[in-house]
């Protein structure tokens, strides 16, 4: 059995100059950071004992016969791209909703990847699980992602990542001493909005017409070397000023961004002492993120107090596999070994359930 951990992420500046439609052709750049909430995987190849040969366990449950019968996109992908043809177990459990804006797709992507290369005994680094989750969402699945998602879920910590106009992709940490980390944590405030919402429909409003949005993605690409500028010794009430400039400019990318609940949300926490703050992901619903000096966030708890506040830390390891234990194996030759065939396994395994 393996387990794999896997961060969701916050994105602070640049989100949308990921897309490779506009970099590809003027390069782009984020600066965001992987948070202490996970998505966890577990897998193991399933005994053979039932009438299943995989089962997959996330918001539904399936149990299937071949791999092509698994509905969830991205695991039927992630095992044709491996060519793993066994039975498996496929268990997934994550600390926040899907469809909220945090990555949780594409740190399903890395963490299923990384979680198999395991099973077969293989050790896959934080760039090949980066690049192989970017080519499976974008190239495989066809889904309109960017690529922030796949890089902070593998790499992990405050990263400022570059997306050159070669498709090459550049990762840099943002090296801050631990006090002005501390500082900057202490500003952000988490809160859950309710609204769910597709990011690949947010996001189709405005990347399939993504050149005639180039005024604010240019802007909202220079953000990322002013914030730098700030956390590399400016005042810190600068960088919830560049949030606010930010969340304008993305508001204007397309009416699905935002929406007046969003909107009326967002001034209710400015209003309390907010300086700034974005939704995150894509937009349209999900997480609000905000900067709040300390002094002011019982005001704003107290103006948003019918969303969930979740308090969070950065976390710096990126996708990690937490357990692994290959343990015994049946076979087909086992079962046989044992007096049974797999099929009279399956036969007994239904006369018990009965």
């Amino acid at each position: 059995m393996i387990i794999s951990r896997t961060p969701y992420r916050i994105s602070f500046f640049g989100g949308g100059t990921d897309y490779p439609g506009w970099y590809r052709e003027h390069g782009g750049a984020v600066l965001a950071s992987t948070i202490d909430k996970y998505c966890y995987l577990t897998v193991r190849y399933l005994p053979p004992f039932f009438e299943h040969k995989t089962r997959v366990v996330y918001s539904k449950i399936e149990s299937c016969e071949t791999n092509q019968d698994i509905s969830h996109p991205s695991v039927r992908q992630v095992l044709d791209y491996l060519g793993i043809d066994r039975g498996l177990e496929i268990h997934h459990d994550g600390d926040l909703p899907a469809r909220s804006g945090m990555g949780s797709s594409s740190a399903f992507t890395v963490g299923l990847l990384h979680a198999l290369y395991a099973l077969q005994g293989r050790m896959a680094g934080k760039r090949q699980l980066a690049l192989e989750s970017i080519h499976i969402e974008q190239d495989l699945l066809k889904e309109t992602v960017g690529s922030q998602d796949q890089v902070m879920a593998a790499y992990g910590g405050l990263k400022n990542v570059s997306f050159l106009q070669s498709g090459e992709i550049s990762v840099r940490p943002v090296i801050l001493p631990s006090a002005r980390i501390a500082e900057l944590s202490s500003h952000m405030m988490l809160f859950y909005t309710g609204i769910i919402r597709t990011a690949q429909d947010v996001a189709k409003s405005y990347v399939e017409d993504i050149g005639a949005k180039r005024r604010q993605l240019r802007i909202m690409t220079d953000l990322v070397d002013e914030a730098l500028a700030i956390l590399n010794g400016g005042d810190l009430h600068a960088f919830g000023e560049l949030l606010h400039e930010a969340w304008l400019t993305k508001r204007s990318l397309s009416n699905k961004v935002s929406n007046p609940q969003v909107d009326e949300l967002y001034e209710k926490a400015r209003s309390a002492g907010a300086v700034g703050g974005k939704l995150t992901g894509a937009g349209g619903g999900g997480f609000l993120l905000l900067f709040v000096p300390p002094e002011k966030q019982a005001d704003v708890r107290e103006n948003l107090s019918n969303l969930i506040h979740v308090p969070f830390d950065f976390e710096p390891a990126g996708s990690q596999v937490i357990f692994f234990d290959q343990g015994k194996d049946y076979s087909e030759a086992e079962a046989e070994r044992n007096g049974r065939t797999i099929n009279e396994f399956r036969e007994l395994n239904k006369l018990d359930a009965a």
